[in-house]
């Protein structure tokens, strides 16, 4: 069968590519029983090694659930000070005005283009040198800021994104009602743009959950990463069964994440398609129920 992109395979390539494949399966073989076979052979594989994990709450209610508690809680102010400022940058590099559009532009594209680290070191130094926060949460107070910078830039590009996908008739026919600007994006634009963006935001929030991991490994920050080194070294050396509880965790974690954000998103389309006609059978906009998507003009 031939398709758009490529004709359809001849009795060579076939064979081409099963041989390939076997032989691409051995490869892989090969590196998974080596790495088995180097992690045997220094014991890092001993029952001994992962039974503290299994017969014990010590390891975790020591080490994994403070680091835990610590990457949700830079994980969650940075997300709800990020967010509402991605927003208002995001909405003002789309301003008419540009006195509004080209700052709004310059600080996004700035903080966008420095590593995260970066900004989480220069952060620390700035509230070591002019402020008066103590050194117990400074550490918390430096990854919060850079994850802030950094992320709010990125969201500000998704936000204007979103709103730049919808069709220009809305905010036609919106104007043609008599709305002022800022009532056409806060009840026009924004409530639909949501839905679109909602897939994107959460995928920032993974990022922002795993950088956390930055302000252990520079800034002493005693994120869930960060209890490796303390539980290893408390146990015996079991480098490999500590990073791999903390693997684990950081991936259910972020499945979970993204889990919701599908229901979420599945969620937001059937209300939406629920509300979206009128008794009468005629097609309504959530929140603006006399516009006409197709042309822009007022119904």
């Amino acid at each position: 069968m031939s398709s758009v992109l490529y004709d359809a395979q001849g009795p060579r390539a076939k064979q081409r590519n099963i041989l390939y494949t076997v032989l691409f399966v051995l490869c892989a073989a090969a590196v998974v029983w080596w790495v088995y076979d180097g992690l045997a052979e220094k014991h890092q594989l001993d029952w001994i090694k992962w039974k503290p994990f299994f017969t014990s709450p010590q390891p975790w209610e020591t080490y994994i659930w403070p680091g835990l508690q610590n990457t949700l809680k830079a994980a969650f102010f940075a997300l709800i000070i990020a967010l509402p400022l991605g927003a208002l940058f995001g909405i003002g590099r789309l301003s008419d005005h540009r006195w509004v559009r080209m700052p709004a532009g310059i600080v996004v594209e700035l903080f966008r283009a420095i590593p995260v680290l970066i900004l989480m070191i220069i952060a620390n130094a700035v509230y070591a040198e002019y402020t008066t926060i103590d050194t117990d949460v400074r550490p918390l107070y430096a990854v919060v800021t850079g994850l802030v910078l950094y992320n709010f830039s990125v969201l500000a590009e998704i936000v204007r994104a979103g709103i730049e996908t919808l069709p220009k008739g809305q905010a036609e026919a919106a104007k043609a009602l008599g709305m002022r600007k800022s009532q056409i994006m806060l009840s026009v634009l924004l409530p639909q743009a949501v839905t679109a963006m909602l897939p994107a935001i959460v995928s920032q929030l993974v990022v922002i959950v795993k950088d956390t991991a930055l302000g252990g490994a520079m800034m002493t920050f005693p994120e869930l990463l960060a209890s490796v080194r303390p539980m290893s070294a408390n146990y015996g050396a079991n480098t490999i069964a500590c990073f791999t509880i903390v693997a684990l965790i950081f991936l259910v974690l972020n499945f979970a994440l993204t889990s919701f954000a599908r229901w979420l998103e599945r969620w937001l389309r059937r209300n939406k398609k629920g509300k979206g006609a009128a008794p009468g059978g005629a097609p309504e906009t959530i929140g603006t129920p006399s516009l006409v998507v197709d042309d822009g003009r007022a119904a």
